[in-house]
């Protein structure tokens, strides 16, 4: 279905007023509606259907991504932070034959040729794709937008969902924040369905301007903020309204705030999720004038399920389910009518579903707050919304004989650790971790296993730690070496082993 967000933003707002804006830089509706209509001319002129999108936050991004909605094209956001062998994954499972993309430079692997000039306005260039022939992919009708989360492994799955559902999260959000005229400022990759929806949709729909500085512009280097004094210095200049953080972002700003940084006093509301995040952190920012408030969503139900306001908030829930979501409990598992994905792509059993089984254990209390109490798998979520399935980088350590078990834990944690065992009592530390190193370039950073402890003896030689099929009991593991767990994220600079090219403990990884 063709969505037109600019005409239906026209309606009620002045084609003068600044909509889109980059550092020093503001784009009015009419600019931003002469540059869609003049790199529609390139895509129409393939007769485009499906389209990957890989390039870097900003302006240009968000035209083509509404410029997609009004073609009826359906969009691939590529995220920035997927590995070479993942985008690889995503072209091949969608079948995409055309991408468009900020640097093609980066993705030569993926381009076969070049369609286009680089289009002057945004700057964005047409190629077309290089994928192997397979099967044609199916996907559900009226799919507008098939986003990927981090992927629990190396292949992640494509959720299906049509621009008049997005549309209408857009709405619900807009009116559960309750702002008019919101001045947003995105600091989560734009390919992140969170602020895609939530950080340009409804601030747009609420009248507001989105201000999309680049990842390098914000102190990133790769996934890795490096200069989180970037950061902060474009929050002190922007003075935006609204954030989306993850808990490692808000952990950033509290600990700013308590060394002295000035908490803008424009702050209105700092939606915060991605995983979930401790009452005594939230209870610390708004005691530091942060405007916090916890959420609950994925992309199945196309980002947001539910969210604290100003008009109800309860810390240490995640809010109450938004307007067009019906929230159960089933057995302990969080299930969630309304408003459910069209399914995943190549997957027709999973397709107009009408609720969504979310993997989450929780509880509805009495006033109807949700509140999460884990997973009912073993997928982690990193503290920076990352699902990682740990027998995904353990599977890839255990390719090398040498190695006897291998755990990997990172839940609510802002790196993956493992305990390891080997087969050799008498193996040297420098060739594990030359092994781990070598397994970590083939993962995404997300999924690297950043410190490690060494087992005394492998886990079968202790009774209760292995299933009777050999799998590791891994709560009943962490609690036996819970204080060696600790160890690893409490300092990284102690310790025998270590992974040798660990990020500063200020870096933050998207």
């Amino acid at each position: 279905m063709k969505i037109d967000l600019l005409a239906k933003i026209r309606t009620s707002s002045a084609g003068s007023k600044p909509l889109l804006g980059s550092p020093g830089k503001s784009y009015t509706l009419d600019e931003i509606d002469s540059q869609c209509r003049s790199l529609e001319k390139i895509l129409q002129q393939e007769n485009i259907m499906l389209l990957a999108l890989h390039a870097e936050n900003g302006p240009s991004w968000v035209v083509a991504d509404l410029l997609c909605q009004r073609l009826n094209i359906s969009l691939v956001p590529l995220p920035t932070f997927f590995s070479p062998l993942q985008m690889k994954s995503v072209i091949e499972l969608c079948q995409v034959d055309y991408l468009l993309t900020d640097n093609p430079e980066a993705l030569q692997v993926l381009i076969a040729s070049k369609v286009s000039p680089k289009h002057l306005g945004t700057g964005l260039q047409l190629c077309r794709v290089r994928h192997q022939l397979a099967d044609s992919a199916v996907y559900p009708q009226e799919t507008g937008k098939i986003t990927f989360t981090s992927g629990s492994t190396s292949n992640a799955k494509g959720v299906c969902l049509s621009n008049q559902q997005l549309l209408s999260q857009a709405e619900t959000l807009a009116a559960t924040v309750g702002l008019k005229a919101p001045r947003h400022l995105c600091l989560l990759p734009l390919s992140t369905l969170l602020e895609n929806v939530a950080g340009v949709y409804a601030p747009l729909l609420a009248g507001g301007e989105v201000i999309l500085p680049t990842l390098t512009e914000m102190g990133y280097r790769g996934s890795r903020l490096v200069e989180p004094g970037k950061m902060l210095g474009l929050i002190q200049q922007i003075q935006p309204d609204t954030l989306i953080l993850i808990p490692e972002l808000l952990k950033l700003l509290v600990s700013a705030a308590k060394t002295g940084w000035q908490v803008p006093s424009s702050f209105k509301f700092i939606a915060v999720g991605g995983s979930k995040v401790g009452k005594a952190l939230l209870k610390e920012a708004w005691s530091l004038g942060l405007p916090v408030y916890e959420g609950y969503g994925l992309s199945e139900c196309a980002s947001v399920v539910s969210l604290n306001n100003s008009a109800e908030r309860r810390d240490g829930s995640c809010g109450k389910p938004l307007a067009n979501v019906l929230v159960d409990v089933v057995d302990g598992e969080i299930q969630v009518t309304g408003n459910a994905m069209l399914g995943y792509v190549n997957q027709p059993e999973t397709w107009y579903q009408e609720s969504i089984k979310t993997g989450d254990l929780g509880y509805l209390d009495e006033n109807g707050f949700v509140h999460l109490e884990g997973r009912n798998k073993n997928i982690l979520i990193s503290s920076y919304g990352r699902n990682i399935s740990p027998e995904w980088p353990e599977s890839e350590l255990l390719a090398n004989p040498m190695l006897q078990d291998v755990v990997v834990y990172g839940d609510a944690r802002p790196y993956c650790v493992a305990l390891i065992s080997c087969r050799n009592p008498a193996l040297n530390n420098l060739l594990i971790q030359q092994w781990i190193d070598q397994v970590n370039n083939s993962l995404p950073d997300y999924a690297q296993i950043k410190a490690w402890h060494r087992l005394s003896q492998n886990l079968g030689a202790i009774p209760g730690l292995l299933t009777a099929n050999g799998r590791p009991c891994r709560e009943v593991i962490a609690e036996q070496f819970k204080n060696e767990i600790s160890a690893l994220y409490a300092d990284q600079s102690k310790g025998a082993v270590r992974y040798a090219d660990e990020p500063a403990e200020k870096e933050i990884m998207l």
